[in-house]
């Protein structure tokens, strides 16, 4: 049996965005499914830092990130989703900003998710990523 892909599957709500965002969402998605768990946390390190990445992971030991950005070790379960999850939405903010804008969005307080750091929010919340997300969209709608 052939699998086909579908074209008439609805596209997410992106009121706001402009074209190019939309399409910076849709590679930022893409490339979060398919990126190795060692490449994204090889680029969440380079971006916002080892510790960060940790934070960000919910891991309390920053070298285990090196470890995985280097196909030493793999997080399991609640820290490869979240490591995933933050990938997705720095490689969006890092497609539509420069690395810098991206960093500082991680670590400063955002209106959206109640003035708390999104860093914190993907370590923090169970549905830290979905929301980080929409606070990234948002970011990049109003700019």
């Amino acid at each position: 049996m052939a699998v086909t892909a579908r074209r008439d599957v609805q596209r997410p709500d992106v009121d706001g965005l402009e074209a190019w965002a939309v399409d910076a969402l849709e590679r930022a998605h893409q490339r979060a499914v398919r990126a190795s768990v060692g490449e994204a946390a090889a680029f969440l390190q380079e971006l916002v830092g080892q510790k960060l990445t940790a934070v960000v992971a919910g891991v309390g030991d920053s070298k285990a990130v090196g470890k995985w950005a280097r196909g030493e070790r793999a997080p399991r379960g609640e820290a490869e989703r979240r490591l995933r999850e933050a990938f997705q939405v720095a490689t969006l903010l890092a497609l539509a900003e420069s690395p810098a804008t991206a960093r500082a969005w991680f670590v400063g307080m955002n209106p959206y998710l109640d003035d708390r750091a999104p860093a914190f929010v993907f370590a923090e919340d169970t549905e830290g990523g979905a929301r980080a997300l929409r606070a990234a969209r948002a970011f990049l709608a109003n700019g």
